[in-house]
């Protein structure tokens, strides 16, 4: 999943950049709401975590030219300001969630896993259960229905996993796998994405995902081996 995080304070930035690659999010960091309000329109986010107070333009005022221009993308606010009536503004400015500061990680995962299963009509909950495979969030380990034993994935195995299943009935390009599996800054390699495919078949079966030549990928869901 890639992920805009939009934050000012840089202590607290590294923390949550570290948080989210941990846990398979593939972030790109802003301080400055100029910088901030391109990117989200430019690049193809599927969650955006947003302070309030930033230097350049504040968040507020961001969230509102996103929604007025049709963004659509889940948007959490991660601020210190915390009394009712700031919540009730952003949330009627549009965002999907509000989080005052100080917060629980686990809390803010949680969360986020939430805003990503409900914009792909999925019910919120830690673990994603697809075509008799179950991907657990928290442990990052898949389960095959046929089998029952718990496979080990890596980061880059779980958001592979994790992209194609919230997209079952899609045909993924590998570009497209590409944009929302690496930030910005990295460089990207297609034959990257074919490694940890085919470790990922090893791992759950060669039907798990399948390969729609000139196209892409998509997910497959339970086979046997």
């Amino acid at each position: 999943m890639r992920l805009l995080l939009v934050e000012d304070n840089v202590p607290l930035a590294d923390e949550l950049n570290a948080l989210f690659s941990r846990n398979g999010y593939a972030v790109d960091w802003y301080t400055d709401g100029r910088d901030a309000a391109n990117m989200a329109v430019k690049e193809p986010y599927d969650v955006i975590v947003l302070d309030l107070g930033l230097p350049g333009r504040p968040g507020l005022s961001l969230l509102e030219e996103w929604r007025e221009a049709g963004l659509d993308i889940p948007i959490l606010i991660l601020t210190a300001r915390s009394s009712w009536s700031e919540r009730i503004t952003g949330l009627r400015a549009g965002a999907d969630d509000y989080l005052p500061k100080p917060f629980h990680p686990d809390e803010l995962i949680l969360r986020l896993q939430a805003l990503v299963r409900r914009r792909h009509g999925q019910r919120p909950s830690p673990t994603l259960n697809v075509g008799g495979v179950t991907l657990d969030e928290n442990s990052q380990t898949a389960i095959r229905d046929s089998n029952g034993t718990p496979v080990s994935l890596t980061r880059a195995e779980f958001a592979i996993m994790r992209y194609l299943m919230h997209h079952p009935e899609h045909v993924i390009s590998k570009d497209r796998l590409l944009d929302h599996l690496y930030d910005s800054e990295h460089e990207r390699n297609p034959n990257v994405v074919e490694v940890h495919i085919n470790h990922l078949r090893q791992k759950l079966g060669r039907g798990i995902i399948v390969t729609q030549r000139g196209q892409g990928y998509r997910f497959g869901g339970d086979t046997t081996p």
